[in-house]
């Protein structure tokens, strides 16, 4: 590009980003900090706020440099370029802070940052891909930079968003809509579908040169419509005629890879037989998976396990799910050390009870745990079963004061 072009596009950006509102501070940018001269690498879906955390961060400073790759004119921008917007940025300020936004769209960009980050700049970088950045720190950044997941908003931060108190009624909110920074603000459903269909194109058929996209969105649906259940890649394969579970496999990999759904394994102590076993399927928000799937009107149990799924992704546990005899929801973990055992059953009733404890009792013994919980929408008891303690403990409860 010419140094011109780009000096344009910053000159726009630059005043466009002085009228942009701050919004909801968000509870990662606490967890940022720019105390050291690691580069810092927030990841995550589009469209879930990153580049406003990036300018929350960044408005924390007097001066800073700044500069979004998803702006179409920056599209023939490349890791030569780099240099170019360097000398543009010294001419506007001094700051040793650079902010990238959507980085992952200039191929090299590392070589680069590896550039500044000897030179003993600060540097953050967002990026909506995984599995690219982490290619790509591995061969020039490794032990240079501290990685970071944004999500959408959590209930705390919904609460904050609409200066909501925490309760049943606002937890039903968040608990239908999700948290979708542009969807929550418009309550507009095409939000959430035109969200979906960009990274079905964007970040998988286009990212990965795949022939045929219908195929890939359709599979997309069918997942969201079976969160929280088991699925094999041989029986999703026979499905829909992939012919190879291997295509299925990169499939699933590729959703996983721009967050739109994650993997589950059993819990195991034997790795081998953690990779043998049939994995669940969750998805990254519960308003896009409500938009997606026919299902959930009939069945709120498995959208409130999806719920609790994702807040112990937000705090960065380790999560599988248990069935030996009985099966229990969700195992989590820390490193090597098992946590919490945990059931989640929308409604607590006779006709589920036994089966809920006696899953969770079952997972308990085996992981030598005193105490466990069974999280539900709105109810709030204690149990002892077989000299272990069961909390049955409202989700709402659990994420506004247990954590």
């Amino acid at each position: 590009m010419l140094e011109s072009e780009i000096e344009e596009v910053l000159e726009y950006q630059t005043e466009s980003i002085r009228e942009i509102q701050e919004g909801t501070p968000r509870e990662v940018t606490d967890k940022v900090g720019l105390t050291d001269h690691h580069v810092r690498i927030l990841t995550g879906i589009r469209r879930c706020g990153k580049s406003t955390v990036l300018l929350q961060i960044a408005r924390k400073y007097p001066l800073f440099n700044y500069l979004n790759f998803e702006d179409p004119r920056l599209s023939t921008f490349g890791v030569n370029d780099f240099f170019k917007l360097e000398k543009i940025f010294g001419r506007a300020s001094s700051s040793e802070l650079f902010f990238f936004d959507e980085i992952q769209n200039v191929d090299g960009w590392e070589r680069y940052v590896r550039v500044l980050h000897d030179k003993k700049q600060k540097v953050i970088v967002t990026g909506s891909n995984a599995k690219i950045l982490s290619k790509e720190l591995g061969t020039s950044l490794t032990g240079r930079q501290i990685s970071l997941e944004v999500f959408p908003f959590s209930y705390l931060e919904y609460l904050a968003h609409f200066n909501l108190n925490a309760g049943v009624e606002s937890f039903s909110g968040y608990f239908q809509s999700g948290g979708m920074p542009e969807f929550l603000n418009t309550k507009n459903r095409d939000v959430l579908l035109y969200l979906y269909n960009d990274l079905i194109y964007r970040d998988i058929v286009v990212r990965h040169s795949l022939r045929n996209p219908e195929i890939v969105r359709e599979l997309g649906v069918y997942l969201a419509t079976n969160i929280g259940k088991e699925f094999s890649f041989n029986n999703l394969s026979k499905a829909f005629e992939l012919g190879s579970s291997n295509t299925v496999a990169s499939y699933i990999s590729y959703f996983e890879d721009a967050y739109l759904f994650f993997t589950v394994p059993r819990f195991s102590y034997s790795l081998k037989q953690q990779a043998k076993n049939p994995k669940k399927i969750y998805g990254i928000d519960t308003g896009l998976i409500g938009i997606l799937s026919m299902s959930f009107s009939k069945d709120q149990g498995r959208l409130l396990e999806n719920l609790v799924f994702i807040h112990f992704k937000r705090l960065g546990k380790e999560i599988f799910y248990y069935r030996q005899k009985g099966e229990c929801d969700f195992i989590v973990a820390t490193g090597k050390k098992v946590e919490m055992a945990v059931q989640v059953c929308y409604d607590l009733n006779a006709d589920n009870l036994s089966r809920e404890v006696s899953g969770l009792a079952e997972a308990l013994n085996e992981l030598g745990l005193s105490e466990g919980f069974i999280f539900t929408f709105k109810q709030k008891d204690e149990l002892e079963k077989d000299g272990k303690t069961i909390n049955i403990v409202p989700v709402w409860e659990w994420m506004a004061f247990s954590l």
